[in-house]
């Protein structure tokens, strides 16, 4: 990993869905704010995890990111371009270099497509190879990912959701890209088959030198990938650090309640470790809390969280939480 060289900067990304009201005349009466000023890197070659429960934009984070959705608001650099200034036809070139992994292996691909046009559809879209070259380079990326090249001439459904998911990492793989944003990639699959993903993503990593924003559920499986975590609660990073420090010490009460909840094999351990209940529920996207975003959920919340935004600080080397009080 090259902690000197910054492959995707993101600065206070926003992205607010609007809320129209009416049915004749529709009239905007909101906004879902899904991602509401992010900023982070991902250096080259690493691999940077995002957490956090459902709903808190962390897909769509992934998502605006690589332009699928138009931010709101912020930037995003990649290689030191922003994306956001881009025209149509400049993102094309670029989108080579940028690829993602979809959640759900049953909708992500075409079901009247064969495996073959689907992994070999990057190809034409980008000019890469045509004829024998592709069928041969279709062929060399189904190996890549574990999968046998006879199977080029069949069709999705006929396909287990761990073959499925191998599929689309063979077809994000087909560009030859950079940066790869995986997007839940393990969350639908069986638990025998999640590590066998996680073990080809790192296979792949070590093989090209790539780098992965995994965005995840399970906190245990992000330890063991991510070099650094970044913790999103409601729209917004509230922690982020180095794996390790993150997981030996979590200093956010959000990321303390998050870890409270991973399972531990040893029972003893898990009759003596404190468990945080988190209380209430998490508040609308498109009516967040005024001040701290997780204050109304927060043993520790004093008065001037209800009012001041925390701000964005280094409370430790390489560790960078938003909180007023921890």
């Amino acid at each position: 990993m090259n902690q000197t060289q910054i492959l995707v900067q993101v600065k206070d990304l926003k992205k607010y869905f609007p809320i129209h009201q009416g049915i004749l005349i529709q009239k905007e009466v909101g906004a879902v704010k899904a991602v509401d000023d992010v900023s982070f890197d991902i250096y080259c070659g690493e691999t940077l995890g995002l957490v956090g429960e459902s709903g808190c934009g962390k897909t769509t984070t992934g998502r605006t990111m690589l332009q699928l959705y138009p931010p709101t608001d912020g930037q995003v650099f990649f290689d030191g371009q922003d994306l956001t200034r881009k025209k149509p036809r400049e993102l094309r070139a670029l989108r080579k270099r940028m690829q993602m992994i979809f959640q759900d292996p049953y909708a992500s691909l075409n079901p009247r497509w064969t495996i073959s046009r689907i992994i070999g559809e990057p190809l034409s879209v980008h000019n890469m190879d045509q004829g024998n070259a592709k069928f041969e380079k279709v062929e060399e990326l189904l190996d890549l990912v574990q999968l046998n090249a006879n199977y080029m001439n069949r069709y999705p459904h006929e396909f287990s959701g761990g073959q499925r998911q191998r599929i689309g990492i063979a077809r994000a793989l087909a560009s030859e890209p950079e940066f790869i944003i995986c997007d839940e990639p393990i969350s639908a699959l069986d638990v025998s088959i999640q590590a066998q993903i996680v073990n080809l993503l790192e296979d792949l990593q070590d093989r090209f030198g790539l780098t992965y924003l995994f965005i995840a559920h399970d906190l245990s499986m992000v330890r063991h990938i991510c070099d650094r975590v970044a913790v999103m609660y409601l729209g917004g990073i509230v922690e982020m650090a180095a794996q390790d420090e993150l997981y030996d010490h979590p200093l956010h009460p959000y990321t303390q309640a998050l870890l409270s909840a991973v399972p531990l094999p040893d029972p003893r351990l898990t009759r003596s470790r404190q468990r945080i209940i988190l209380e209430g529920d998490p508040p609308s996207p498109a009516n967040p809390p005024s001040g701290c975003r997780f204050h109304p959920r927060c043993a520790i919340a004093k008065e001037h969280c209800q009012t001041d935004l925390p701000i964005w600080r280094e409370i430790r080397p390489d560790h960078w939480i938003a909180c007023h009080e921890a």
